[in-house]
């Protein structure tokens, strides 16, 4: 017998029973984007690797070791993209939708690669969505995108989760920190770990985001970046908070946040949880105001967020998820009833595009198809046998309430659906039947 072949460490298959969790999560977030006028946008999975080394930067983590790359035909190397804002800015600039005081909200969902070793809550495919606005100065666009990821968690039914926020100041005062941070680390490098030591010579502020626990010790200690801010990057943060107050938007002040790419300027984000473990980041962001700039446009205002819908879906309630059961299963016992299903089946899809309708397929008694109907999950089965194509009627058989199964005639169908389904909505919770396994 031939060798199974599997997926790929850290690429997981999404099997139907949870693919209705995912289409829930994706239908919640973009419903929620589209009221804060946000509209859909959608990349290629695959960018030319210089579009990532210039703007994630070449010596970030990111871009050093965990993009998949590979040679295109032409000789230029090709990546998977390891996250989706350089390539939403890329396809903006490519089309141009980012002009000179034009403003520009977008939002995209997709999968990004990253290989690193797998973990829970980390995986070399994992799925973002992402939200971007271009072209408006905040601080006003960035409290409305903390708003709208507020939304989500309580659409979602997450509570678990917890905003920190941070200025990163601009590029100027961002090098008089770096400054002091690298004579503070040198001084105590011998208690350094090798990941830090790494760090302090290619991106020092990342060992703020160290999780080694003797290393925040040490970064509990070192200088802070809110005391190195200019008077234009406080009085930013300052207005931020004031906004993000008056909108009730609770925070924490977390001074060693930063992000793990090079693009982020001022102010900074996080959603964090504390009940993944050690990947306790569900959403992050910040203002990226020059990177549209180093991609070839004009200096552009920025701000943006992702998150991650793995960890996403690990947090929210699956009871709360609305079963992805058909309203109608037809069942047919004989030939020509199997040919008159067809024909009802058809009909009532194209006159109702809204109820969901699920045919027997594969044959079986009439036993055998009522167990289908009620493992489908469905709320009522048609059902046609040589009596109802003789008098040409059809039963109607509730699956989900007590009511006894009547005899309708095929004209007054489409009548009979609409009470039965309406009484189906309004049975009990517990009479609501799961989707077979």
């Amino acid at each position: 017998m031939p060798e199974m072949l599997r997926a790929i460490r850290g690429m997981n298959d999404i099997l139907p029973d949870d693919a209705r969790y995912w289409q829930y999560v994706e239908r919640v977030i973009a419903s929620i984007a589209a009221r804060y006028a946000y509209r859909e946008i959608r990349t290629p999975v695959v960018e030319q690797t210089r579009l990532f080394k210039r703007s994630i930067g070449e010596d970030t983590d990111v871009v050093a070791k965990e993009m998949y790359s590979f040679g295109g035909q032409e000789g230029d190397s090709l990546s998977l993209r390891p996250e989706g804002t350089a390539s939403c800015v890329r396809a903006l600039l490519q089309h141009g939708l980012i002009r000179a005081g034009q403003a520009q909200k977008v939002f995209y969902q997709g999968p990004m690669f990253r290989h690193e070793r797998p973990q829970k809550g980390r995986y070399r495919q994992f799925q973002q969505i992402g939200v971007e606005a271009f072209n408006l100065r905040g601080p006003d666009v960035d409290v409305e995108m903390l708003m709208l990821a507020r939304d989500i968690w309580s659409a979602l039914g997450v509570d678990s989760v917890k905003l920190e926020i941070n200025s990163l100041g601009n590029a100027e005062s961002r090098r008089e920190y770096r400054r002091a941070l690298t004579d503070y680390l040198r001084a105590h490098e011998d208690q350094l770990d090798d990941d830090s030591r790494v760090r302090l010579e290619r991106n020092p502020l990342r060992i703020l985001d160290s999780k080694n626990p003797q290393i925040r010790e040490l970064i509990a200690q070192a200088p802070k970046l809110l005391d190195h801010l200019d008077a234009d990057s406080r009085s930013y943060f300052e207005r931020y908070r004031e906004l993000l107050d008056a909108a009730g938007v609770e925070y924490t002040v977390n001074p060693c946040l930063v992000r793990g790419l090079d693009y982020y300027t001022d102010v900074v984000f996080e959603w964090i949880t504390g009940a993944l473990g050690a990947q306790n980041a569900v959403c992050s962001g910040g203002r990226y105001d020059g990177l549209v700039e180093t991609l070839g446009g004009k200096a552009t205002p920025a701000v943006g967020f992702a998150l991650g819908v793995e960890r996403l879906l690990a947090l929210i309630d699956k009871t709360r998820v609305p079963l992805c059961a058909p309203d109608i299963y037809v069942l047919a016992v004989g030939a020509a009833a199997e040919t008159a299903a067809l024909q009802l089946t058809s009909r009532i899809r194209e006159a109702h595009s809204h109820y969901s309708v699920q045919m027997n397929l594969g044959g079986g008694s009439f036993k055998t198809q009522l167990r289908r109907a009620n493992r489908s999950g469905a709320a009522i089965a048609l059902i046609l046998g040589d009596t109802e194509v003789d008098s040409n009627t059809v039963g109607i058989k509730p699956l989900r309430t007590k009511e006894e199964q009547q005899s309708v005639a095929q004209a007054e169908i489409d009548r009979a659906l609409a009470q039965y389904l309406k009484l189906s909505d309004n049975a009990p919770p517990e009479t609501q039947a799961s989707p077979a396994p």
